[in-house]
């Protein structure tokens, strides 16, 4: 997790080290900034944050800023705006989204956000509540998606479902009215999906391989440590026998596909990326040029790094919550999520147990074995014990043989 070091108190000279801050038993306020995924747990923090439409409110303060991707002369306008409405002790970061928004607009976000804090705070600090206890939860995806992505510029917002109507209707009735009316009911009897053909779209998208224009593919895999594209020509050849310029024309496509399959899959994390060989270093430059041009369209934060020795290009994306996979599927209980079924033992259980069925053994016979004896008649005595006789160690030879047949099936007897 994460410490509000600057609300814990400790001088500027004190080393920082939680055990300073934090005691066995304490009651603390924090926040849920990643989910728990696969073996992980989820990551918390105790400095909250609270996001809204146009701005995310810091109570604690320690951060304040504005989206670098607004003009400077916009930044000054929503620096003075914001002035009269946040205190010294408060901090505030500027969406993208503020862009253009009104004096009434960013104040009614502020209002909203502040209350909502001083809704979680009582609550907090009432005796009754015992930890570990939800005070406040993210609201479902239908307001979000709303809340981040939907504003003026969109023509039309469809909705199915009586549900999502209400909460849309409630949440844009405080939140921005002017947008009540681009939202439209949708009463027919169809899938709106189905309608829109977006469930092939999302069948797509659930599957590893994916096939670019020209003909060539791209398998993504997902581990826990990291998720791994390997980009193929597939049956795409190029024109002109030139190898180079076909391999460059398919990783270009590859480029903008793979942008468009981590915002779609929400993909999060270490990626790396197994692009096909090319010989012109002017060509690679393109190439990752064209990855992070379209990555530049991308609202989640990501970097893309150095490319390696081996020629793979690794970037990191944030990830926040589950992704497309973890949305619409299940582990498996029967593989475990591995994907395959293990239907050999390493070893032959039966060849072992035919190794070591005891046999009786006539203490009268004589049973000693021949040089000229076949092979099969050799196998067949190897089972058996012979009689030890006077100066003849058979019995221990015979046990030597076993050993020495069980150890190379991988068992030891002693």
């Amino acid at each position: 997790g994460e410490v509000n070091w600057d609300a814990t108190g400790l001088a500027d000279n004190q080393e920082r080290k939680i055990e300073k801050v934090l005691k066995t038993g304490q009651s603390v306020l924090v926040q849920v900034t990643k989910d728990p995924i696969g073996q992980k747990g989820a990551r918390l923090t105790s400095q909250i944050s609270l996001p809204g439409r146009y701005l995310v409110y810091v109570p604690g303060g320690g951060m304040s800023g504005i989206s670098r991707r607004l003009a400077d002369t916009e930044r000054s306008r929503l620096k003075e705006i914001l002035k009269g409405l946040i205190t010294d002790e408060e901090g505030v970061i500027v969406r993208t989204a503020a862009e253009g928004a009104s004096d009434e607009e960013l104040t009614r976000d502020v209002i909203r956000l502040k209350a909502q804090w001083d809704d979680i705070k009582a609550k907090s600090e009432n005796t009754s509540t015992s930890a570990p206890s939800l005070l406040y939860g993210e609201p479902d995806l239908t307001v979000r998606v709303i809340r981040d992505i939907f504003n003026e510029d969109f023509r039309k917002l469809t909705v199915q479902g009586s549900d999502a109507w209400d909460d849309i209707n409630n949440y844009l009735g405080h939140i921005a009215p002017e947008l009540l009316t681009k939202i439209e009911n949708y009463s027919q009897g169809n899938d709106l999906f189905v309608e829109n053909r977006i469930d092939e779209q999302l069948a797509k998208a659930l599957d590893r391989k994916v096939y670019l224009p020209s003909g060539g593919s791209l398998v993504i895999d997902r581990t826990e440590a990291m998720v791994v594209i390997d980009v193929n020509t597939g049956k795409f050849i190029g024109k002109g026998g030139n190898l180079e310029e076909t391999v460059t024309k398919n990783n270009l496509e590859a480029a903008e596909e793979i942008a468009r399959q981590l915002r779609l899959r929400d993909l999060g994390g270490i990626i790396v990326i197994d692009f096909i060989d090319m010989i012109l270093e002017s060509n690679r430059e393109q190439v990752l040029r064209r990855l992070v041009e379209c990555l530049g369209r991308d609202r989640t934060k990501h970097q893309v790094a150095e490319v390696t020795s081996l020629g793979l290009v690794q970037m990191t994306r944030k990830r926040v919550g589950q992704g497309l996979i973890e949305a619409f599927s299940t582990t498996c209980d029967s593989c475990g999520g591995r994907g395959i079924h293990v239907h050999m033992e390493p070893v032959n259980k039966k060849s072992l147990d035919r190794e070591f069925v005891p046999a009786k053994v006539n203490k009268e016979e004589n049973l000693s074995s021949d040089d000229s004896e076949s092979d099969e008649k050799e196998s067949l005595d190897e089972n058996v014990t012979p009689a030890k006789k006077d100066g003849d160690s058979g019995q221990k030879k015979g046990f030597g043989r076993r050993k020495r047949r069980a150890a190379s099936s991988g068992v030891v007897t002693a």
